[in-house]
C-alpha cells in the first residue's frame, strides 16, 4: 500500500526558512508530500537546507526574498507560480529580535523590528490572497508567540508590541477571508531549543527563567512548532481558521 502523505499534491512558501525554525518546519513539510519553497536572505544557508532535504527524497527550492520589500514579494510569488503553478500555504516565519528595553530602544531599531514582523507578514498576506483564491483557498499560519498573547516579563516591549500585531491581523484575515476557503492561523511558541538559544542557556539566569515558566518543564522544540505548523497547514485542520495555536508547554496557562 501506498504511503499517504499530509501535505501531498500541497504546494508551501515558509520565510526565514534558511535555518532554525523554518528550516525545520520546511523540512517537515517536504516529508509529508509538500513541494516546498523557502524564502529568505542568506542564500547559502538556504541552499544548504534544500540540499539536506532533497537528500532526505523532498522536493524544495530556494527563493531570495526580502520579506519587507513588496517587489520581493510579488517576484517571489510570480516565481512559484511559474515553477509549481499554484500555491497552498504560506508560512510568515520570518522574524527578529533586538533586546533593548522600552526606555532604550532606539527608534530605527522599532522601525526594522516593525518591518520584519508586521510589514513582512502583511506584504506576504495581501499578495499571497489573490494566489490562494485562483486555487481554491489555502492556509496562512503566522508565526507569533506567547509574547503576542500575553505580557512577557522577560522579553522586550517592542517584540511583544509586533507579536501583538500578528496576533490580530491574523484573526482579521482569517474572518474577512475565510469567504475564499482561506484559513489563517497564528503560532505562538515558548521559547524554542535552538542553536541560539542552547548558547544562551549557558547563562544561568536566562536557563531557571526560561524553564521556570513552562508547566511541563522543558523547553519547546523546533520539532514541536513544526509539528503544529504541519497540522494547521494539513486538511485535518481544515476547520480551524482563526486560532491562536499555543506551542507552550502550558505557559499561557498559568
Amino acid at each position: 500500500m501506498r504511503a499517504v502523505y499530509r501535505l501531498e499534491k500541497k504546494v508551501a512558501l515558509i520565510t526565514g526558512a534558511a535555518q532554525g525554525l523554518g528550516a525545520a518546519i520546511a523540512s517537515r513539510f517536504a516529508e509529508e508530500g509538500a513541494v516546498v519553497f523557502l524564502g529568505d536572505l542568506n542564500a547559502e544557508a538556504g541552499s544548504n537546507t534544500v540540499e539536506a532535504i532533497k537528500s532526505n527524497g523532498g522536493k524544495a527550492f530556494f527563493l531570495t526574498l526580502n520579506v519587507t520589500n513588496e517587489q520581493s514579494w510579488i517576484d517571489a510569488f510570480a516565481t512559484i507560480e511559474k515553477e509549481a503553478g499554484r500555491l497552498d500555504i504560506l508560512v510568515n516565519n520570518a522574524g527578529i529580535n533586538i533586546r533593548e528595553p522600552i526606555e532604550e530602544m532606539k527608534a530605527e531599531n522599532f522601525d526594522t523590528m516593525l518591518g520584519v514582523n508586521v510589514k513582512g507578514p502583511f506584504l506576504g498576506t495581501k499578495h499571497v490572497i489573490p494566489l490562494l483564491r485562483k486555487g481554491g483557498g489555502g492556509s496562512i499560519i503566522n508565526m507569533s508567540s506567547v509574547c503576542g498573547l500575553v505580557g512577557h516579563r522577560y522579553t522586550t516591549e517592542a517584540y511583544t508590541v509586533t507579536k501583538g500585531a500578528v496576533t490580530l491581523l491574523t484573526k482579521t484575515i482569517a474572518v474577512r477571508y475565510a469567504k475564499d476557503n482561506i484559513r489563517c492561523n497564528s503560532l505562538h511558541p515558548s521559547t524554542v531549543e535552538t542553536d541560539l538559544v542552547a548558547e544562551r542557556l549557558k547563562d544561568p539566569q536566562f536557563r531557571s527563567e526560561r524553564l521556570g515558566e513552562v508547566p511541563l518543564g522543558r523547553l519547546a522544540t523546533a520539532a514541536d512548532v513544526a509539528n503544529a505548523a504541519l497540522f494547521l497547514a494539513s486538511d485535518e485542520a481544515a476547520f480551524i481558521n482563526g486560532v491562536a495555536f499555543p506551542v507552550d508547554g502550558g505557559t499561557t496557562a498559568d
